[in-house]
């Protein structure tokens, strides 16, 4: 696997020899429970801590960042909250400002249990000295680019900046995949996936996983989800190591049809900002050019023609759904949709307004998509 490029380790990785039977696609291994006798030393003792298909998943994933070691779990937000769970009370979790609204919540439960949580800005100099000045910093939690205004943290300097005072980084990469950006080479500890999104992609599976190097961290994250029992079953991770195969076939077309499409949104004349890492305006162009191999397939954007129910009821090809990176394109409005849970005060002070939308674009024609947008832009005619 060392020497295999990326899109050979999508196909081959965690591949293992068929027991005899020449399978190319590997078997689903569904049962809970293993025969042995009872003095031998488990390998496979119980579904809840062993399962060989969820390990070939996890194998595949370590293998895209070329780490020892992935867990996977139920959902993402599983995954984080293990991760979370590691966190001890009076001790610091520094955020990127602007994150997904369920990291929020699960950053309330931990407040509740006595762990310190701070929102900072991490994408300048000052804020990031600001930010990890604080006492007792375990965690720094870097969203990038962010949801749903695709700002975007330099990762490689948070983390030489957290390691200095010892704390741990995680990059939440679930919005680049590991197609687009690497965090592990760029110095963070951990990478943070909801495998529901692009990594499986068909919008038919849950899941979640974390990918990292330290052997500690392994042993801590595997006895806590063996413990809580968030663990995938094995169907669950057949579906989405299968859609695995087709990952970077995927996000490049993905990535191909935003660029069309913000071409679009710019030129109209009821769209305001046009939120994008690919564009030269973007605040952090620099640092996309730097860590990311393209800016990704989510583009958000400011509506200036009227509420916004009006125009997601506008559109034909876009479903108006939550997630993100799947084979069918998606629009939202996040104040009204995934970041409703937050107050009105949150939303204001992260600038996400009622007239904010989001696109997440699939791999439908890029240019029946292009038509879709301009019609319902246009009003619909």
């Amino acid at each position: 696997m060392s020497g295999m490029r990326f899109d050979t380790r999508l196909v081959h990785g965690g591949r293992r020899p068929s027991a005899g039977t020449g399978d190319v696609v590997p078997p689903i291994h569904v049962s809970t429970t293993y025969e042995r006798r009872a003095q031998d030393e488990p390998r496979y003792f119980y579904g809840r801590g062993e399962n060989p298909t969820r390990e070939e998943l996890e194998e595949c994933l370590a293998g895209l960042e070329r780490a020892p070691f992935a867990t996977v779990f139920s959902s993402g937000q599983a995954a984080a909250a293990t991760l979370l769970s590691l966190v001890r009370p009076g001790q610091c979790v520094v955020s990127t400002d602007d994150v997904y609204a369920g990291t929020d919540g699960l950053f309330d439960l931990a407040a509740r249990q006595g762990v310190r949580v701070r929102y900072a800005d991490l994408t300048t100099p000052e804020g990031i000295a600001a930010a990890l000045a604080e006492p007792d910093l375990a965690l720094v939690w870097i969203e990038t680019p962010t949801n749903p205004l695709l700002t975007v943290v330099d990762v490689a300097e948070v983390s030489r900046r957290a390691h200095e005072r010892g704390a741990r980084v995680v990059v939440d990469n679930t919005f680049a995949s590991p197609v687009l950006q690497q965090p592990l080479a760029l110095g963070a500890d951990v990478s943070l996936y909801s495998t529901t999104k692009s990594i499986a992609g068909h919008a038919d599976v849950l899941g979640g996983a974390l990918v990292y190097r330290d052997a500690d961290l392994h042993a801590a994250v595997r006895a806590y989800r063996t413990t809580a029992g968030n663990v995938p079953g094995a169907l669950d991770c057949f579906l989405v190591r299968r859609g695995l195969h087709t990952l970077s076939l995927r996000v490049h077309r993905q990535v191909a049809t935003a660029r069309v499409l913000v071409e679009r949104l710019r030129a109209s004349p009821v769209v305001g900002a046009v939120h994008y890492p690919g564009l030269p305006e973007h605040p952090q162009h620099a640092v996309v050019k730097a860590q990311m191999s393209a800016p990704g397939a989510i583009v958000s954007f400011d509506y200036l023609g009227g509420p916004a129910e009006r125009l997601l009821d506008r559109f034909t090809l876009f479903t108006c759904g939550v997630s993100l990176g799947g084979v069918h394109s998606l629009v939202e409005c996040p104040a009204l949709m995934t970041h409703r849970p937050l107050s009105a005060e949150a939303r204001a002070r992260r600038g996400i307004g009622e007239s904010l939308i989001r696109l997440s674009v699939g791999i439908e024609d890029p240019q029946d998509l292009a038509e879709d947008l301009s019609r319902a832009l246009a009003g619909g005619t």
